[in-house]
């Protein structure tokens, strides 16, 4: 592969601007050091990678019924290049898909969608073993009907699961098959660590002489000059400061939109505000992250149970009382490219929550498994809840495949929805320096790999999670390996 990144621009060596270090600033930061292209990284908190709650790959859109075949395929590929990008930031356990007798659904309708999704695994992996990120391509996933899964239920737990029925026990120990709609399915979807991946890009940025970072300060005006831009911003002791660069991208997540009114641009867009909570359930088994499909917005609205160590667990719940929010999900107008939140939305997204909706809110999620996993109802909120608000290009709330537009010469905003589209991103904003003219370049595609990560031992990685897992409030287990 061979890249020349000696070309100038009339102000000297191109520099490339990045507002915001979300997944997906530090994630083109992280790809423009890795190619030696210097950036400019300025983000209003004093770190990477805060964001909405993060928890697991999408490797293939199995979570979702409502999507297309092409997005839950795109979102495989993207999933398998961010394990790449990302080596110490994945928790390998399976996920389990199951559809309650409550839900309309049919529990079989997943499966050709699967049946494909395993095809293209096999041909990525077959084309680069450096693919195979997800376990055996063929046993991708599994189905259980119910004599398969009542069997279970009288085989011991195991001490550390290694097959698929050991991680298949606790549930047969626990659920109601007159609840559930088989068969029941296992899929290689991994659990994917906030905290990891912030610190991988943590130590990879820090150590590179490629990028600069300027914590604690915000763009407030744009100035569009005649080779670049100019950046005026402030810092938290209220510095004027001012950057220039050649090229900028816009990686503001929800405030994506704010970036482009300052800019001059309009886009349509869609802001949904969301949160997950933490329970502690004092289990000695391992469990698998657990899918129970429901009607989003209902009562019965979908219910995910993600864990981590020490009987940690994240939790989902797609009502209007628990991971939605009445009136949460806004879009922009003709007068302003950003979505305004309601002010309390607003309001927590700056200040963060009071006790007294952490305590709520979480009882509200645990007695929403409990519903399907009644034993979870001993379960106790653990912690302040992950929370944030996720753009949607567009008008279409289900669209979950989407990385980067272009407006002009030299502006780039990045749209991902879920973070495993920001290698994808990163990569166009690549490939638009080269056909710029800025950059040359040969033998595309750019590998997922990076040489700043690869280097990477899992124990620096864990320790920097932990540190950056206790200075924001969370439980260590969060960023604990699972292995």
């Amino acid at each position: 592969m061979k890249h020349d990144f000696s070309n100038v621009t009339a102000g000297g060596p191109l520099r490339v601007g990045i507002l915001g270090g979300g997944v997906a600033g530090a994630t083109v930061a992280l790809r423009l050091a890795d190619l030696g292209i210097h950036s400019v990284l300025i983000e209003a908190s004093n770190g990477l990678v805060n964001g909405p709650p993060i928890c697991h790959l999408h490797a293939g859109g199995n979570l979702y019924r409502d999507i297309s075949d092409e997005q839950c395929l795109t979102l495989l590929r993207q999933s398998i290049a961010s394990v790449r990008a990302y080596p110490h930031s994945i928790n390998r356990r399976p996920t389990v898909i199951a559809t309650p007798v409550s839900d309309a659904g049919n529990a079989e309708a997943l499966l050709p969608r699967l049946a494909q999704v395993a095809r293209e695994y096999q041909r990525l992996v077959a084309e680069d073993p450096a693919n195979r990120v997800l376990g055996d391509p063929e046993h991708y996933y599994r189905c259980y009907s119910r004599a398969q899964f009542e069997a279970l239920a009288n085989r011991p737990l195991p001490t550390r699961p290694e097959t698929p029925d050991d991680w298949m026990i606790p549930l047969a120990h626990h659920l109601d098959p007159d609840s559930l709609k088989f068969p029941l399915i296992l899929v290689q979807e991994y659990g994917w660590s906030l905290f990891r991946m912030a610190a991988t890009a943590t130590l990879a940025l820090n150590g590179s002489p490629h990028c600069e970072l300027h914590f604690d300060t915000r763009a407030m005006e744009l100035q569009h000059t005649r080779d670049g831009w100019l950046v005026h911003g402030r810092d938290h002791q209220g510095q004027a400061r001012q950057f220039r660069v050649d090229f900028l991208v816009n990686a503001c997540g929800f405030r994506t939109g704010q970036v482009d009114d300052m800019a001059g641009y309009r886009r349509q867009r869609l802001v949904e505000y969301k949160a997950a909570y933490l329970a502690r359930w004092h289990r000695a088994e391992q469990w698998p992250e657990v899918i129970f499909h429901g009607e989003r917005g209902t009562p019965q609205g979908m219910a995910q149970l993600t864990p981590y160590p020490n009987g940690i667990f994240q939790l989902h719940g797609m009502t209007d009382s628990i991971t939605l929010f009445k009136n949460g999900l806004v879009a922009s107008c003709e007068q302003s490219a950003q979505p305004r939140l309601p002010q309390p939305y607003q309001a927590q997204l700056e200040q963060g929550w009071q006790s007294p909706d952490i305590e709520s809110r979480t009882r509200g999620a645990i007695a929403h498994l409990a519903r399907l996993l009644p034993a979870f109802n001993d379960a106790e909120p653990a912690g302040k809840p992950l929370f944030g608000a996720q753009q949607i290009p567009g008008t279409d709330p289900r669209l979950r495949a989407a990385d980067v537009s272009f407006e002009g010469m030299n502006y780039a905003r990045v749209e991902i929805v879920k973070a495993s589209s920001a290698l994808t991103a990163a990569d166009r904003i690549v490939g638009r320096l080269g056909d710029l003219g800025w950059i040359e370049m040969t033998d595309l595609p750019l590998s997922p790999s990076l040489a700043l990560t690869e280097g990477q031992s899992a124990a620096e990685v864990e320790r920097e999670a932990l540190r950056l897992a206790r200075e924001r409030g969370y439980p260590d287990e969060l960023a604990l390996n699972m292995e």
